[in-house]
């Protein structure tokens, strides 16, 4: 395929890095510096060997415009590379007076372009180094939610060129959601006349009110589509640059917007009452193909997502069409409905020469031999995936969601929730804990943007850069090797340039870092807890020591100093310090964050016993708002003079259905 760039790495390389170490990232497989540089302002000749005209386009159509002499003995080589080398494979050698690219075909060009355009620092000169590198995974992936905030095309594109400067080579659109559809579906015009609009500009001001879709045109609608031109652009636009664009069309769950366009596809036929597709209506399988036909002729992809995540199935047991679709297929169970539609869908995309992809909620179908599963929940979903035989693409919450808190949340803007800096992303270890066998399904990785308090432009480029350059480095240069440090310098470096160059990057050089998770003495450290309320399995903290041990937990709620509990009076813990002694406080350390409905306490008592049989009120806290800071921790505590052995601290959460999360109790 022959390609036009027209030098627009040049573009990206024209602001010089300051004096350092030569910044490369994601970092080479094998580096070897020498002394020198080839200077592209002086005469060069290039030669190609090998017919290697359209593959090598990629570096020809970057090299910097110069007068090119046949006389001189300065000279650009690009050369075919081994055949058995991998696709994105490359071998780049500099010196004074030469420049060599060897690679298998345009993959690999596209490649060793984007290191060349990094060692080009000041469009000038590239330092002479000897480099032989190639992709740890063949996969690596980003994923932009267009659906809950939706970002003009020219963006789009701004965030290809950055990807590809990183080695990315798979841009995930999470194209249709709750909050709006996306792309311009002909057969179904009121996917973008009606469900591609809403009535407000944010999506929380929105989903915590009416969730009401208006038409195209109405005054203060906020919203927005792509054409199907539009997105051929885009594609194309990506191919360039060696980047594959793959949609996601939602199913059978995160599609309220579809269902209000179309009510005939839900199981009750209402609009506004229903978030999944009806899956015991062939209507659905009609429409799902339809627009699953237009996608893939926009979309070359080989592979086509299909989410599959998060159903409630809340009509389906009672759906008359869906309960003679389960009687059809044998089962009493709601759940085999949703295997169907997706092993449904499996099958007609391969029979297009297509490849489905899905959340890892679809592990259990029945699926197409070929299928990748994304996961984003546990690892344990990884192996249950490779025990299918279904290739893996990981993407954890807790490594991928770049959603969440960069730094000090009371410093950042609003987030998701949790806390995922730089250096947690960097530590991520893909199948770390799996077995050879199932390590080996493992084919990539992905961080996912999801957008909901994401409402502008801008605020998608803080959150993704420079977080994206930790999948960068980890996608492309694996995890044999690790060293925060050194790389935490590089991405410093690059952060700078992203920044001099436009990009809305988080300035990394002001990060101030996780709270202070310093040791703490008092009278309750390794003191026995009587679980009157057990803390739930799903965040355990430390174990049964967790409140007792001394250590308060930091920003992320999902790190071990931390205890989630949930339900109803749901915090009920008596700490036993051993015998009677006088106290003069008695305290526990609570998290907020509201994203994920971790809220303080709606009550809150602390009370005292010598016997722990009669218990005296030392405090109690009623807190009817639900109003507070969206990410903050605070210290509630009595103080006075009294004796105890028992001391009992209870609490509920202030919204029905929340989680209260302790670190530490601590007496004195």
């Amino acid at each position: 395929m022959k390609i036009h760039l027209k030098h627009y790495l040049v573009g990206l390389c024209a602001v010089a890095l300051p004096a350092m170490a030569q910044t490369l990232l994601p970092q080479p497989q094998q580096v070897e510096w020498k002394k020198g540089n080839f200077n592209w302002q002086k005469p060069y000749r290039l030669e190609c060997r090998q017919t290697v005209a359209e593959t090598s386009a990629p570096v020809q159509q970057w090299l910097p415009a110069k007068a090119v002499t046949a006389e001189t003995k300065r000279v650009v080589i690009l050369e075919k590379g081994n055949p058995a080398w991998n696709d994105e494979a490359y071998q780049l050698y500099v010196s004074a007076d030469t420049v060599k690219v060897c690679a298998k075909n345009e993959a690999g060009f596209i490649a060793a372009r984007a290191t060349l355009a990094q060692l080009t620092a000041d469009g000038q000169q590239t330092r002479a180094v000897m480099i032989s590198d190639s992709p740890a995974y063949r996969y690596r992936g980003a994923m932009l939610d267009v659906s809950r905030h939706f970002y003009p095309i020219e963006f789009v594109k701004k965030q290809v060129d950055l990807l590809a400067r990183y080695k990315f080579n798979r841009l995930h659109l999470h194209l249709t959601d709750a909050a709006g559809w996306r792309m311009e579906i002909k057969r179904y015009p009121r996917l973008t006349e009606l469900a591609a609009w809403r009535t407000d500009s944010l999506w929380k001001t929105w989903w915590d009110g009416e969730r009401k879709y208006v038409e195209e045109g109405t005054p203060g609608a906020y919203g927005g589509y792509y054409t199907q031109r539009e997105l051929r652009d885009l594609v194309d636009y990506a191919l360039e640059r060696g980047i594959t664009i793959i949609p996601e069309i939602e199913m059978p769950a995160h599609s309220e917007e579809v269902l209000t366009a179309y009510p005939c596809l839900s199981c009750t036929h209402e609009p506004y009452k229903q978030a999944d597709f009806c899956p015991g209506s062939i209507s659905t399988y009609d429409f799902l193909e339809n627009v699953l036909k237009e996608v893939m002729d926009v979309f070359p992809s080989a592979y086509i997502h299909v989410g599959g995540d998060e159903a409630a199935k809340a009509s389906w047991p009672t759906c008359p069409r869906c309960q003679a679709k389960m009687k059809e297929l044998g089962t009493t169970d709601v759940n085999d409905l949703q295997t169907h539609l997706i092993a449904h869908m499996g099958r007609f995309l391969k029979s297009h020469g297509r490849t489905l992809i899905g959340w890892d909620e679809v592990i259990d179908g029945n699926l197409e031999k070929g299928t990748t599963v994304m996961v984003w929940r546990g690892l344990e979903n990884a192996t249950r995936a490779a025990a299918h035989g279904y290739d893996v693409i990981l993407s954890p919450g807790a490594y991928c969601y770049i959603d969440a808190y960069q730094d000090s949340p009371a410093d950042q803007p609003e987030a998701m929730g949790a806390y995922l800096p730089l250096k947690k992303v960097y530590s991520f270890v893909p199948g770390e804990n799996l077995s050879p066998a199932h390590r080996a399904h493992i084919v990539g990785v992905q961080a996912n943007l999801w957008t909901e308090h994401v409402p502008s432009a801008a605020h998608a480029e803080y959150m993704m850069w420079p977080r994206l350059l930790a999948i960068s480095e980890i996608g492309w240069n694996g995890t044999k090797y690790k060293d925060y440090d050194e790389f935490h310098q590089r991405a410093v470096n690059e952060t700078q340039y992203l920044r001099a160059n436009g990009v809305n990057a988080f300035d990394l050089k002001k990060e101030k870092g996780d709270r202070v998770q310093s040791a703490i003495k008092h009278k309750a450290v390794g003191a026995t807890v009587i679980w009157n309320k057990k803390y739930h399995r799903s965040y355990p903290g430390n174990g049964p020591t967790t409140l007792t041990d001394g250590k308060l937990g930091g920003w992320n709620y999902g790190d071990k100093p931390w205890l989630g509990f949930l339900g109803k009076d749901c915090f009920d813990v008596t700490i036993d310090l051993g015998k009677v002694q006088s106290i003069s406080e008695v305290g526990a350390d609570f998290l907020q964050c509201t994203g994920p409905w971790i809220y303080f306490p709606g009550t809150f008592t602390i009370s005292a016993s010598e016997d722990g049989k009669t218990y005296k009120t030392l405090f109690e806290k009623k807190n009817p708002d639900k109003n507070f800071p969206y990410y903050k921790t605070e210290w509630w505590s009595w103080k006075g003079k009294a004796k105890a052995r028992y001391i009992r601290l209870q609490g509920d959460p202030v919204v029905h259905g929340g989680w209260i999360f302790v670190d530490e109790i601590i007496v004195k």
